[in-house]
């Protein structure tokens, strides 16, 4: 499994560690993921999740998943919430 937040696209960065006589080792950065389950309103269900801390937030401050989901594009979104996305679009659709 990809270390990939799912809202934000955030994954692994790479950089040095430098010592104190400035010796140069490859690390990796690793993002703060987390396993989380939302709740949609529109597909009345629970929806588990890989977000990192700020996709975390960034859920939240939108309204919900599916607030969030409907107000990215299209473009920003990783496959597996771009899938959810066409799913909650036709939830809403039918809901009208």
């Amino acid at each position: 499994m990809a270390r990939r937040c799912a809202a934000t696209g955030r994954g692994v960065q790479s950089g040095n560690n430098v010592s104190h006589a400035n010796n140069k080792t490859r690390r990796r950065f690793l993002p703060n993921l987390h396993q989380v389950t939302l709740v949609s309103d529109l597909l009345k269900s629970r929806i588990r999740l890989r977000l990192s801390t700020s996709g975390l937030r960034t859920v939240e401050k939108r309204g919900g998943i599916d607030a969030f989901l409907l107000s990215t594009p299209d473009a920003k979104l990783e496959p597996e919430t771009l899938k959810l996305k066409r799913r909650v679009k036709k939830a809403q659709a039918a809901a009208a």
